[in-house]
């Protein structure tokens, strides 16, 4: 998830807050948590919950319907602002929701008195109808789109929310229902995402443009002060009373015990006063202000930072002055790095010109071959990354494990050939802007790319960078389709090879997911026929060969899933995980203050 476009240019330079003055009160005597991320938000608008870095403070500061259990791996579904899965017809397309009761937003001058109201079933029906109203400007209505029986049309129709949207339908406060155009199995996981948060339309209409740094949720925490170093949440007292359920949540004592995950069975969250999360684009100042033992408890350890606290990288295992202070998880993550070709750029994408069409593709082709991995993967990810040909991660269970490897070999010779039989030569082959948000490691991985290509021919000069302030700039430059070539991660949305496929689908073209704005019709008609299974081999089939057509289109230079390593406090109770939407897991975290 994870990209997302500025909709609005706020001085964020200077704090803003979202609740209060911004200034740091006394924390003493409170339990505080302290983690960072390697980049920060720029809106909480559930609209615009495209990062993972959004959504570690929107799932906090908002509900959603559903989450992940806290431990169970793989990750398995409970319920949230629901009360239990939902109901489904026998068709796949009527799905039944029932509500808590007495859940209430946080206080807020939005509302009437002051004083939080009732969640109910139409806030969610607002809260899905928002991303289809042009005034959100939303990055998450590809999610949806097509999807609920009347919603595309409502917003056809000039998005009055006086207007009803057929599928989507209040029975009572705490009952919703929502019918399908067609059936839609990953639907319930979309109703986890920062994109469904539910928001109250009083804070929507009060707060305008300023809604996107001043939430108003229903969530365990309130968002107190937002900036581009900082985000301060604080715990929601009014948030209902749900004790932990440890077996319920998936725990397993070979896996957790060493965590003191007991402590917060039968408790309700949130376990502690106030979190800080600390935006630390640098490395090195990550891993100081952690190791220093009073800036940060929790941070996910940088690759390039390995050597310096691992005494093996396979099995990956802790020095043991590093283990004595520190616990640590790690996994493959479910996403991947990858860079894909913008294919409405008539230069290396898609041309009218049937001739300069196909050796655009050998162009393509060429530049994939040219394109080391390996090395890629011992510079930047310590070798510890897993390369793999095509769309669908090895995290994922319609993994191809039989799939030529040919797209992620290093081949010099074969591009150079591939170049000159499609009579590329250095004089005419074209400019390549390399886009990259301003940073010292981005600027390494334009360096690194444009050596590959000299070595195959491609003129430095020709390799050109073009910087921007910030990810949330680069994303918008994405989204506008003004660089021929994306670089970027994807972290899953949910469990499902779905989530990167969609990735590659034509509708979704930019704005939406599929920013590479890649269109094959044989790859769109399997997609929309896998849409609509349940999980199985069928699907599975269809799944492997559409990951065969975007690899046989040179669409995409792909992949790695990198190494997840993540260090935390001995005296913090957690289990900490980014995986798919981040920062569920707050809510658990405790502190140990004897």
């Amino acid at each position: 998830m994870k990209l997302f476009r500025l909709w609005l240019l706020l001085g964020l330079s200077v704090a803003i807050c979202a609740c209060g003055n911004g200034e740091r009160p006394d924390t003493t005597g409170l339990k505080v948590y302290k983690v960072a991320l390697d980049q920060s938000p720029t809106n909480l608008d559930p609209a615009q919950g495209a990062t993972v870095y959004s959504n570690h403070l929107i799932v906090n500061a908002y509900d959603t319907l559903y989450s992940y259990k806290y431990l169970a791996r793989p990750f398995e579904l409970k319920p949230r602002l629901a009360e239990s899965l939902p109901t489904v017809s026998d068709d796949g397309l009527v799905y039944t929701f029932k509500l808590k009761s007495g859940v209430r937003f946080i206080d807020d001058p939005c509302f009437a008195d002051g004083k939080g109201r009732e969640v109910v079933a139409q806030d969610v029906i607002y809260s899905l109808q928002r991303h289809f109203d042009p005034a959100s400007l939303s990055q998450g209505s590809w999610v949806w789109q097509g999807r609920i029986a009347g919603l595309d049309d409502w917003q056809k129709a000039g998005s009055d929310y006086a207007q009803p949207v057929s599928g989507l339908t209040a029975l009572d406060d705490h009952t919703l229902q929502i019918t399908l155009v067609k059936p839609y199995p990953q639907l319930v996981h979309t109703l986890t995402m920062g994109f469904a948060g539910v928001v109250p339309r009083e804070a929507v209409e009060k707060y305008g443009r300023e809604f996107s740094v001043r939430p108003v949720g229903s969530g365990p925490f309130r968002v107190q002060s937002f900036d581009t170093t900082r985000a301060v949440l604080v715990r929601n007292p009014n948030y209902r009373q749900e004790p932990v359920d440890l077996a319920a949540e998936g725990y397993d004592p070979a896996i957790h015990q060493a965590y003191g995950l007991e402590r917060i069975a039968g408790r309700s969250p949130p376990f502690v006063d106030r979190v800080e999360v600390n935006f630390i684009a640098e490395d090195t100042a990550r891993m100081t202000s952690l190791t220093k033992g009073d800036e940060l408890h929790a941070a996910r350890v940088p690759s390039p930072t390995y050597d310096l606290y691992l005494s093996s990288k396979n099995p990956i295992t802790l020095k043991p002055e590093i283990a004595a202070k520190y616990h640590m998880v790690n996994w493959t993550e479910p996403g991947f790095v990858f860079q894909t070709f913008n294919m409405d750029d008539p230069d290396f994408g898609y041309n009218d010109d049937p001739e300069r069409n196909e050796r655009n593709h050998a162009l393509r082709c060429a530049i994939r071959k040219g394109f080391n991995w390996n090395e890629r993967n011992e510079r930047y990810y310590s070798g510890v990354g897993k390369i793999f040909p095509g769309i669908i991660t090895p995290a994922m269970p319609e993994y191809d494990t039989e799939l030529s490897r040919d797209s992620v070999i290093h081949d010099i010779s074969g591009a150079k050939a591939l170049l000159a039989d499609a009579g590329w030569t250095p004089e005419n082959l074209p400019e390549l802007v390399y886009g990259i948000p301003a940073s010292v490691l981005q600027n390494q991985y334009y360096e690194q790319f444009r050596g590959f290509m000299s070595k195959i021919g491609y003129p430095a000069e020709k390799i050109v960078v073009k910087q921007y302030a910030t990810f949330g700039d680069i994303s918008k430059a994405w989204k506008q389709s003004r660089l021929p070539l994306i670089n970027k991660a994807w972290l899953l949305d949910y469990p499902d090879a779905e989530n990167t496929l969609q990735l590659f689908y034509g509708p979704n073209r930019a704005p939406g997911s599929n920013d590479g704005n890649y269109s094959n019709p044989q790859y769109d008609a399997m997609f929309e026929r896998a849409a609509v299974m349940q999980p199985g081999p069928e699907r599975t089939s269809l799944y492997r060969r559409m990951n065969r057509l975007v690899i046989n289109d040179c669409a995409t230079i792909t992949g790695l899933s990198r190494a997840v390593i993540i260090f935390w406090d001995k005296r913090v109770i957690a289990y900490p995980d980014r995986s798919f939407v981040g920062g569920f897991y707050f809510p658990y975290v405790d502190i140990d203050d004897t």
